[in-house]
Parts: structure tokens; C-alpha cells; sequence
């Protein structure tokens, strides 16, 4: 379109050319400049430094480095973020560490609304200390529950992954610590899509992944964020060799490092990494209060395009542009046969359990245009019955 304010990012990803690609919630696509990153570090740094890439190619300082550079999409201060491992392992480290700190005994709370992953693994930590588990309540008793006064530690994902309702973690932030509560929030879905400032909010602990709306690829390592204070007061859960103060000493007695590089487990992941921050020095030209705004935009007209179709479709997203990130979801009867009908309309959303249609917009790849073409071959496949092909009743392990 042509006034829109990002469509000089367009060029940066390699997406097929008659392809519209809603999913970057899920996964976002290939930074062409990843790829030359990539092939970089494995012709050239591995590939004729071998083992002598950890010093030269500075590899083992990347978990550190990379988080100060994930530091401005979150509003963080410096030396304060390490990257690395899986969200899952982050949110364990997290949990971890906000039980170190809790000045009170009490429950742990969350929603229903929270990743499912993130509550398997806080109860598996749970159930190890012989605490009880998380207590989950509808998203609107949240702030009801927390003046309950029996509440030690919130722990939330600030976009519900299903509707995209955005959480007020402003105001819930302020509220736990009026009662004395320390909190831990999943960005997973809202760094590369919101406007954060965790150090602004005195969040504790922050937690997420570089692989949906940062684009840094299937498997690309998560994130930890310790607000500044809490980093000497806390000891890791997990100690890895990484997380020694002298891991080259190879002491067999773990003395953890005095900053954030004790929250650091096993050995870097060098190839993501370079991917990552390739992805990461395109998100340091983007504004992201324009971003925002071009994203709710987008999502606001593809809300309307559906809409004036009268399909059966309802939609679940919050209809107020301010409460929804940048995704838009429909409940409807047979939704994953829609959704794999539509993909073979070269329109790639995604589906989620039991009845949800699912589709993402990030502006540096999507415009008003495929907003609009979207929604007209997602009519053309209700109206025309096209999704009730057998073909698409098969279900994929990747939904």
C-alpha cells in the first residue's frame, strides 16, 4: 500500500511471492540477512576458526550481548537479560528465583488463559517443593484475587495466545506490589509486538521467545529478564557449568556468578544465535509505537472485511483495538478444516484447540492488502463449502 510506513521492511524476508503469511505469531519468517548470517558463522567461523570461534568469533559472550540488545524491545536496563535454552527452562528459572524472594508464604497465581506449557512446568516445580499448585481463575477475577492478601507470586502471559487479549500489566503489576507480591510475566507474544517497559513497570521477573514476532527461527533460544536488584540475591535452581563465576576452572563445587550470566545452563546455542541477532538489527530500525499503531490498524480492517461477509464466524479477540495484540481469532464450527483449506488458498493462518481460527499480522511483512484478500478467499472457502473436502479433516501433528 502506498502509504504504508513499513513496506520498506518487505524485502527483508523471504516469503513466497503469492504467499499471504499470517502466522508470524507462530512462527515468524526468514530474515534474508539470517540466512547470511548463518551461512557466515558456518563457512567462516566454524568452518576455518573451528574451536577457536569461542574467543574470536566472541560466541560464548552472545547470551549476554544478544540480551542487551533484546533489553530495548523490553524497556530493560543493560546487563540484565541472558538469552539462551528453551521459554520453558526460562519460565522454571524464573519461578525458581521468585520463590527465593517472596517475602510472604502463598499461593501462586495465574489464569486460564495462561500458556499451557508455562503451568506444566510451574507445577512440576511446585509439586518438587511440596507447595500446592498454581491457582488458575478467569482472567477478570485476577485483580479480585490478588487483594485476597494469600497470593506470594503472579505469574501471567501478558497476550492470551488463543484471542490475543492483552493484559493490563501495568496496572496488575502495580496492584501485586501494593500486596507485596513478586511478579513473572511470559512475553512470548508481546515482545516484537508491543510497547513494553519492564524496568518503567518494577516488573521481577520476565520471561520469552525470539522465534514468533523476532524472527529468529524454529528453535531460536528464549530469554530471562531479573530486574537489576534481584540478580545478586537470588542463587540458580538449575546450576550449569555456564553459570559458574569460573567455568573454565572446572571446580567441582558451584559458586554462581555474581551477575546475570548465572542464570546462563548449558553451552550457547552459536548457530541460533547468529540468527537472532541478525533478526535483532532489523527490530533496532523499527518504531515500535508506529508499529503498534500500523498493527492495529491492520487488524482492525481485517476485523471489518470478515465481518461484511457474514460468515459464520465469531469473533473471540477483544473488538477494543487498545485490549488486542496483533492477531485476530474466529470461533467456528469445523475450524481446522477451514483453516487447511484455506492454507491451500496460499493463506497461512493457524488453528487452535477446541474451535479457534487463528491469524497474525505483523506489519513488516503484512499490509491492509492482505488483510483484505485474506478475508475474501476465507469467504470464498465458507460460502463455496470448500473446506468440507475429506482432504482436510486429516490432522497434522503441527496444528
Amino acid at each position: 500500500m502506498k502509504n504504508d510506513p513499513f513496506l520498506k521492511f518487505n524485502s527483508l524476508f523471504e516469503i513466497p511471492r503469492d504467499l499471504i503469511y499470517l502466522d508470524g505469531n507462530s512462527l515468524g519468517p526468514l530474515p534474508k540477512s539470517a540466512a547470511e548470517a548463518i551461512s557466515n558463522v558456518i563457512h567462516n567461523e566454524w568452518g576455518k576458526l573451528l574451536i577457536k570461534g569461542w574467543n574470536q568469533s566472541g560466541w560464548m559472550n552472545e547470551p549476554e550481548s544478544l540480551g542487551n540488545e533484546i533489553a530495548g524491545l523490553i524497556g530493560a536496563k543493560q546487563n540484565c537479560i541472558s538469552v539462551g535454552d528453551t521459554l520453558s527452562l526460562k519460565v522454571y528459572q524464573a519461578l525458581a528465583s521468585a520463590l527465593q524472594l517472596a517475602p510472604k508464604s502463598g499461593a501462586v497465581l495465574s489464569d486460564e488463559g495462561n500458556f499451557p506449557s508455562d503451568i506444566y512446568v510451574a507445577n512440576s516445580l511446585l509439586k518438587q517443593k511440596k507447595l500446592p499448585p498454581v491457582r488458575l481463575v478467569k482472567s477478570d477475577s485476577l485483580e479480585s484475587e490478588i487483594k485476597k492478601g494469600d497470593v506470594s507470586i503472579l505469574m501471567l502471559t501478558q497476550v492470551d495466545y488463543r484471542t490475543g487479549y492483552v493484559h493490563d500489566m501495568t496496572r496488575l503489576t502495580n496492584l501485586a506490589k501494593k500486596e507485596g507480591i513478586i511478579t513473572i510475566w511470559d512475553l512470548a507474544h508481546s515482545i516484537g509486538s508491543l510497547c513494553l517497559n519492564v524496568d518503567q513497570d518494577k516488573i521481577d521477573f520476565a520471561v520469552g521467545c525470539t522465534y514468533k514476532y523476532l524472527c529468529a527461527g524454529p528453535g531460536s533460544p528464549a530469554f530471562i529478564y531479573v530486574k537489576p536488584n534481584h540478580i545478586p540475591l537470588i542463587e540458580p535452581e538449575i546450576s550449569g557449568w555456564l553459570g559458574h563465576k569460573f567455568p573454565f576452572k572446572f571446580d567441582l563445587s558451584f559458586v554462581s556468578a555474581p551477575d546475570i550470566r548465572k542464570l546462563r545452563i548449558g553451552t550457547p546455542p552459536v548457530i541460533q544465535m547468529a540468527a537472532l541477532k541478525a533478526a535483532l538489527a532489523i527490530w533496532e530500525k523499527v518504531d515500535m509505537k508506529s508499529f503498534r499503531q500500523q498493527a492495529q490498524k491492520i487488524t482492525q480492517l481485517f476485523i471489518e472485511e470478515i465481518e461484511n461477509f457474514e460468515l459464520d464466524l465469531e469473533l473471540v479477540s477483544p473488538r477494543n483495538p487498545d485490549h488486542r495484540n496483533s492477531q485476530v481469532s474466529f470461533r467456528t464450527k469445523n475450524a481446522y478444516e477451514k483453516m487447511q483449506a484455506l492454507i491451500e488458498l496460499q493463506v497461512i493462518g493457524d488453528y487452535r484447540e477446541p474451535d479457534i481460527m487463528r491469524f497474525g499480522f505483523n506489519p513488516l511483512f503484512n499490509n491492509e492488502g492482505h488483510a483484505i484478500e485474506a478475508a475474501k478467499r476465507l469467504s470464498s472457502i465458507i460460502k463455496d463449502s470448500l473446506w468440507k473436502n475429506k482432504k482436510y479433516t486429516k490432522r497434522n501433528l503441527v496444528t
